[in-house]
């Protein structure tokens, strides 16, 4: 895949070691890192401006969480996809943020060929919707 064909992707998340490794991984595979932001609030306002093709968000965060986000992000931008990052994977959790719209989920830890593997499953998905 030609870099300019790949996904762009916006980073949200409050521990800085986590954003950073998430664009290490992201990067390392050409994808076009276009934002970031470490609470809800913010990732909700980069997201209408910036329209990724996909969010990686952290679920506890400061001002707005990523559930609170996911769901106004998807509102804003219905054709996003939402890949929630967290620590805290109960199937409560989980089932919360896939009702609310979420694309799926990455556990942490994080491992690079995780992250990689959703990010193709969700690119998959997109491009068979818009076929």
């Amino acid at each position: 895949m030609e870099a300019s064909k790949k996904p762009s992707v916006m980073v949200v998340d409050d521990d800085r070691v986590t954003m950073e490794l998430l664009k290490f991984i992201l990067r390392s595979e050409e994808y076009r890192v276009v934002g970031q932001a470490s609470n809800g609030a913010d990732a909700v306002i980069q997201c209408v401006e910036l329209k990724p093709d996909i969010v990686l968000l952290d679920i506890n965060m400061p001002k707005m969480d990523g559930l609170q986000a996911l769901e106004e992000i998807r509102k804003a931008n219905p054709s996003v996809m939402v890949l929630m990052v967290s620590g805290e994977s109960t199937m409560d959790k989980v089932n919360e943020a896939l009702q609310k719209g979420a694309s799926g989920f990455v556990v942490k830890p994080i491992k690079p060929s995780s992250v990689l593997d959703k990010i193709r499953l969700c690119m998959k998905e997109k491009n068979s919707h818009n076929k």
